[in-house]
């Protein structure tokens, strides 16, 4: 089996100093063979708690954090990366139990499972319950995940993708014949810094405008991502009332609002002034 000391976690990180302990204390714990930070021009003291932890650091040079998951593994002089975000923390063994999947299994790239957690706030627990039972949960993402360092410099990432760059990565590897997927084994803990809606906005604004870059790069082929956020609201909807659960439905219109004025502004990034 594979060691955790050939491989490299890389944390992308922007103005992080609040989850930045708790994440990095869990990588320690797991013992990775190498830790890269890559901050985003941070305000607060993440390069400072990045540095405590004896993390290489690195900056993206305000690029986003596609940019800053490549230049993290650019960095690594291991085989295997795990690319960890800011809000995950790794339960001890998780990493070296992902790891042994990935080969085991051999899987090209292999997502930890996802245990949401928040604040008491209405809209950090609605995000949590969303992210708990909706079908998204099954879905490949870049939130805690290991792959050979190969396999992302060959790929890379689309510099038009500032987000859904994993929605973007998800379909190129499956064009590659590549295999990528969630854990069923192995779960990790994945915190949301906020819990009010001006939070819960960002999250959807940032998701429609992923959506909004797969369609426009995708052409006909994207359209179907179109009807995504409006069937997730209807899903959630409807499970909120069979479970007499009605509180949740101000939640998912939101969710639909803004995932389309996300995707709206995306769209007209693309058709210019």
């Amino acid at each position: 089996m594979a060691s955790t000391e050939d491989l490299t976690v890389v944390v992308p990180t922007r103005d992080a100093a609040p989850l930045l302990p708790g994440c990095l204390d869990s990588v320690r714990r797991n013992g990775p063979g190498a830790l890269v930070v890559v901050d985003g021009r941070s305000q607060d003291d993440s390069v400072g708690i990045a540095h405590e932890y004896g993390a290489t650091v690195l900056s993206d040079d305000g690029l986003g954090l596609p940019a800053a998951r490549l230049r993290g593994a650019e960095a690594a002089q291991t085989r295997y990366l795990a690319l960890v975000d800011a809000d995950v923390v790794l339960p001890d063994g998780s990493l070296a139990a992902l790891l042994d999947e990935l080969v085991a299994d051999r899987w090209d790239a292999l997502q930890a499972g996802l245990l949401s957690v928040s604040g008491p706030g209405y809209w950090g627990q609605a995000l949590v319950h969303h992210h708990r039972t909706g079908r998204s949960r099954r879905w490949f993402g870049l939130v805690a995940t290991v792959l050979e360092r190969n396999t992302l410099l060959s790929l890379g990432f689309d510099d038009r993708f500032r987000s859904g760059e994993d929605i973007d990565l998800r379909w190129r590897m499956r064009a590659a014949g590549c295999r990528a997927g969630v854990s069923e084994h192995t779960t990790v803990i994945h915190r949301f810094a906020g819990d009010d809606l001006a939070f819960a906005h960002d999250q959807f604004l940032a998701d429609g405008a992923g959506l909004g870059r797969m369609v426009r790069t995708r052409g006909a082929r994207g359209l179907r991502l179109v009807g995504l956020p409006a069937a997730a609201a209807a899903r959630g909807m409807a499970m909120s009332l069979a479970e007499g659960e009605a509180r949740w439905i101000p939640y998912y219109w939101e969710f639909a609002r803004y995932n389309y004025r996300g995707m709206a502004r995306a769209l007209r990034e693309a058709a210019g002034p």
